[in-house]
C-alpha cells in the first residue's frame, strides 16, 4: 500500500515550479487524497485523526496560556485565576486546554484498545505500534507535569507522593528525585523545571506523530478482518471515502468535548486543586488525574516484599511495568492470526481484559485498605496475566474462525448477511385502501 506511482499533476505553472524545488503539494496529495486505504475501515480507526486534532488543539490553547501564567510558587495560583477572570476568553482556553487533556486521553486509549482487538501491532507494523507507545509514555509525563502547574493542593501533593516512589530505586532512586524536584523538596524549582518540561513536551510528541504517521504510510493501514490488500478493490481513496468518516467521527467527538467545556468544565478535576498547595496540610486522599488510576491502583496493590525487592520498589516496578509491557505486544502475541474478529477466545479474554482496565481505574480511585487492596491484586494479576500468559498460549492452542480470501470478500459477505437479515421490501410500509 505504500508504494505506487504518484498521480499528482500540479495545475498551475507555479504549481509545477514549486513541484520540482519542493514536492509539499505532491506530499500532501500522495498521503492524505490518493492515499489506498482498506474499504471495511470502521469508526475506531478514526481516532487517529482526532488525536491529530487533540494535539493541535492542546498545543495551541498550551501556547496562549503560557503566555499569561506565572512559574512561580509565590504566583501560579493566583496567575491561573487571573486567566480565568481577567483575560480576554482566559476561562474557555483554560477549559479547552484542561478538559482537552482528558479527551486527549480517552481518544488515545479508544486507540490502542483498537490496535489490541485487531492486532495491529502484528507484522511488518511492530515499529509503528513502538512509536506509538513512545507518543503514549511522552503524554503521561506531559499530563502529570501539566497537572502540577495550577498549584493547587492535589498538584503539590500528587508531585510529592509520585516524585517520592523514584527513592525506591536502589542507588539512583535519590539522584533521580532532586533532579526532578531541583532539590529535596517540591517547591519553585519543582515548578519551573515542570513548566518547562510541560511546555517542551507537546513539541516532543508532535515530532514522533510524524514518525508514526511515517510508519504507517510505509506499512498501510490495518483493517477489522487483518488481512493485508491484496488488490486494488481493496482499497479505496483517503479522500473523499475516509475523510468523510473521520470527519464525521470528529464531529461527534468534540460535540462531546464541548459538552464537558461548557457544561461540566470541572468535572473530571478534582475539587482540592481550586485549594491553594500547602505543604503543612495533607489532602484526605491524595489521588491522581483519572487517566493514571490504573496504574496508580497497581502502584499500590504491591504491598508485600518480593524476595530481596520490598514493596515499595516492588510497586514502583509493577506500575512501570505494566506500561513497558505494551512495547513486547508485537512478540507475546504468538496468533498467526491478527483481527480478533476471528479469534473467539482472545474476543471473550480481551473483553475481560478492557473491563478489569476499566476496574482497576475505580480502584485507584478508591483509598488503599480492606477489600479494594486485595481487588487490586487481583486485577492487577490479570493485567499481566493477559500479556504475558494469555496473549502466547492463545496462540498455540485457540481454534480460529476461517479467514476470508480478501478484504473485497469479507465486505460482500457482510453484505449479503444484511440483505438476507432485511430483504427488500420487508420494512416497507404497507398499502391503505382507500
Amino acid at each position: 500500500m505504500s508504494g505506487g506511482h504518484s498521480t499528482y499533476k500540479p495545475a498551475s505553472g507555479l504549481g509545477r515550479w514549486v513541484d520540482a524545488r519542493m514536492p509539499l503539494p505532491r506530499l500532501v496529495y500522495d498521503s492524505f487524497v490518493a492515499y489506498p486505504v482498506p474499504r471495511n475501515l470502521n469508526y475506531a480507526y478514526a481516532f487517529g485523526g482526532i488525536l491529530a486534532i487533540m494535539l493541535v488543539s492542546q498545543i495551541l490553547t498550551g501556547v496562549v496560556l503560557a503566555m499569561h501564567y506565572a512559574a512561580d510558587t509565590g504566583l501560579a495560583f493566583q496567575s491561573v485565576e487571573k486567566i480565568m477572570r481577567d483575560v480576554n476568553s482566559g476561562w474557555l482556553l483554560r477549559y479547552l486546554h484542561s478538559n482537552g487533556a482528558s479527551m486527549f486521553f480517552i481518544a488515545v486509549y479508544i486507540h490502542i484498545f483498537r490496535g489490541l482487538y485487531y492486532g495491529s501491532y502484528k507484522a511488518p507494523r511492530e515499529l509503528l505500534w513502538i512509536l506509538g507507545c513512545i507518543i503514549y509514555l511522552l503524554m503521561m509525563a506531559t499530563g502529570f507535569m501539566g497537572y502540577v502547574l495550577p498549584w493547587g493542593q492535589m498538584s503539590f501533593w500528587g508531585a510529592t507522593v509520585i516524585t517520592s516512589f523514584f527513592t525506591a530505586i536502589p542507588v539512583v532512586g535519590e539522584w533521580i528525585q532532586q533532579l526532578l524536584l531541583g532539590g529535596f523538596a517540591v517547591d519553585n524549582p519543582t515548578l519551573n523545571r515542570f513548566f518547562s518540561l510541560h511546555y517542551l513536551l507537546p513539541f516532543m510528541i508532535a515530532g514522533v506523530v510524524i514518525l508514526h504517521v511515517w510508519a504507517l504510510h510505509v506499512v498501510g493501514q490495518t483493517n477489522p478482518t487483518g488481512i493485508e490488500v491484496k488488490s486494488k478493490t481493496d482499497t479505496v481513496a483517503f479522500t473523499p471515502y475516509a475523510t468523510i468518516k473521520d470527519a464525521f467521527a470528529m464531529v461527534l467527538f468534540l460535540l462531546f468535548f464541548a459538552y464537558f467545556v461548557f457544561y461540566i468544565p470541572n468535572y473530571l478535576g478534582h475539587p482540592d486543586n481550586y485549594i491553594i498547595a500547602d505543604p503543612l496540610k495533607t489532602p484526605a486522599h491524595i489521588v491522581p488525574e483519572w487517566y493514571y488510576l490504573p496504574f496508580y491502583a497497581i502502584l499500590r496493590a504491591i504491598t508485600f516484599n518480593i524476595g530481596p525487592i520490598d514493596s515499595k520498589l516492588g510497586g514502583v516496578l509493577a506500575m512501570f511495568g505494566a506500561i513497558a509491557v505494551l512495547f513486547f505486544v508485537p512478540w507475546l502475541d504468538t496468533s498467526k492470526v491478527r483481527s480478533a474478529v476471528y479469534r473467539p477466545w482472545y474476543k471473550l479474554f480481551f473483553w475481560l481484559f478492557a473491563a478489569n482496565a476499566i476496574f482497576l481505574g475505580w480502584l485507584g480511585s478508591r483509598p488503599a485498605e480492606g477489600v479494594y487492596v486485595i481487588m487490586s491484586q487481583l486485577a492487577t494479576l490479570y493485567y499481566f496475566g493477559f500479556f504475558v500468559v494469555i496473549m502466547p498460549l492463545l496462540g498455540l492452542i485457540e481454534p480460529t474462525r476461517r479467514l476470508p480470501n480478501s478484504i473485497t470478500e469479507a465486505v460482500l459477505a457482510k453484505n449479503r448477511v444484511g440483505a438476507i437479515s432485511h430483504p427488500e421490501g420487508a420494512v416497507a410500509a404497507p398499502e391503505t385502501k382507500g
